[in-house]
């Protein structure tokens, strides 16, 4: 009886173990990559990835809309993907979308890459040479139509290159486009897709609408909506870690992950205009509280915000010569406040601000930078505030004081009665006692020269 009794409890335990098991791997777990990548993005998908480990999900799906981003935070996501023991289906959603540049190698590096109608992808070129002539080349050019509709305008259609001859580049541009073409090539080999597309995405900016990527073999599938990307990719082989794997999606609930509020504040402060901003407030505030000093509430605020601001800056790819002009321009528009120059320094400080703006942010892809707005803008407060606020509390702090017990010191007024040492005068319409080393007579003008408690030290004034 009691041997029945262990069996029937193991049994049930085995039972429930096999359905947390499998309650655990039934989901599909949706992470959505949109808008410009950066480090949020990337730490917004190591967050998702480590769910799904400890999830047990059965698959990850990487819904894709961009236009690109940071060239790091690109290669984390494929790091990545490419580490996950959980099989990761990129898919670009909903009809319209896009991923271009830096989506195109996540895309790339999935082990299953699906596209909505009416998407586009490509454009893989690094921004900072788009437009430049292709490089040399045996291959034939490929064909391509005219640019979508997504497609970014600062990038050259390939069609562009066709009518005028390669020409020699820069060693530089030379060694980014081949480490772009040759990491795009070995992501599409690793999953058995079309290389020679590959390399004229990056070579020749290239793009495809899911139709012509699937037709290409740059892409595994064309699907509608979620439901029916799920639904193709049931019994489709993959190969992970050398080993070939079966996917299986039947009875796939789909989660979404969304940000968590960490990643929302890492999103906000990393917007390069964002942290340009709360850079430059905390600039302001400290130089302010240290031109003022007891003013309190712009040190604390400058001091919280600058802080904020270098972490920022520790995400993005700051440029440290951009930063250093940024810094010249501020010194020198605080210099004009403190040593007039008849606007020399004012002006130099202003186009060093401008240019070290410009300069901030160094990043291949384009899409880290100060929009030239904000930086007009600032370039025009932080003139005004150094050259005029600044100016003024310090003037402010220089001349006299006009209140109080200190403003006595210089005062002059009149005897009230003769006295040898000590006696009292009128000074601001008050009676005061006075003291003083030599006789005074009622009515001579005194000038006082310090204060001892309510006694003020006086002198005689023989001409007022």
């Amino acid at each position: 009886m009691c041997l029945r009794s262990f069996v029937g409890s193991l049994c049930m335990l085995c039972l429930v173990a096999v359905a947390t098991a499998a309650g655990a791997s039934s989901q599909a777990l949706v992470l959505d990559i949109s808008g410009t990548i950066g480090p949020a993005t990337s730490d917004y998908v190591h967050t998702g990835f480590a769910r799904a480990r400890e999830e047990d999900a059965a698959v990850i799906v990487l819904r894709l809309d961009t236009p690109g981003g940071l060239d790091a935070a690109m290669r984390d996501i494929v790091k990545e993907i490419l580490a996950s023991r959980i099989p990761v289906v990129g898919y670009v959603t909903p009809s319209g979308a896009r991923a271009a540049s830096a989506g195109t190698y996540i895309l790339q590096a999935c082990h299953v890459a699906a596209m909505a109608p009416a998407t586009t992808l490509g454009s893989a070129t690094p921004v900072r040479i788009s437009g430049l002539p292709s490089l040399p080349d045996d291959r034939p050019e490929p064909a391509t139509g005219e640019p979508s509709a997504g497609e970014e305008t600062d990038q050259a259609p390939a069609d562009d290159t066709s009518d005028s001859d390669p020409v020699p580049t820069s060693a530089m541009e030379r060694k980014l486009v081949n480490d772009a073409a040759a990491y795009l090539r070995g992501l599409a080999n690793l999953r058995g897709r079309n290389t020679d597309w590959a390399d004229s995405a990056v070579r020749t900016a290239d793009n495809l609408v899911a139709a012509e990527a699937l037709e290409q073999g740059v892409i595994d599938l064309v699907a509608a909506d979620l439901p029916d990307l799920l639904k193709q990719i049931d019994g489709r082989t993959i190969r992970m870690f050398g080993d070939q794997v079966t996917l299986d999606s039947t009875g796939l609930s789909s989660v979404e992950l969304k940000p968590n509020w960490r990643t929302q504040l890492l999103a906000v402060i990393t917007n390069p205009n964002i942290a340009y901003v709360l850079f430059l407030v905390g600039i302001y505030g400290l130089i302010y509280e240290l031109a003022n000093p007891g003013a309190l509430i712009p040190g604390v605020t400058g001091a919280i915000a600058l802080v904020i601001a270098l972490y920022a800056f520790q995400a993005l790819p700051v440029n440290f010569a951009g930063l250093a002009l940024l810094a010249l321009g501020i010194g020198f528009m605080v210099l004009e406040a403190f040593l007039p120059s008849f606007g020399v320094l004012g002006i130099g400080g202003a186009i060093a601000f401008v240019a070290g703006s410009i300069m901030l942010f160094r990043d291949d892809a384009g899409q880290i930078e100060v929009a030239l707005p904000v930086i007009a803008t600032f370039a025009v407060l932080s003139a005004g505030l150094f050259i005029g606020v600044i100016g003024y509390a310090v003037k402010t702090r220089r001349s006299p004081v006009v209140s109080g017990a200190e403003e006595l010191i210089g005062a002059v007024g009149e005897s009230l009665e003769d006295f040898d040492g000590r006696g009292r005068i009128r000074i601001h319409s008050e009676s005061w006692i006075a003291t003083c080393d030599r006789p005074i007579k009622n009515g001579q003008p005194v000038r006082v020269i310090g204060i001892d408690g309510l006694t003020l030290q006086i002198e005689e004034v023989r001409h007022v």
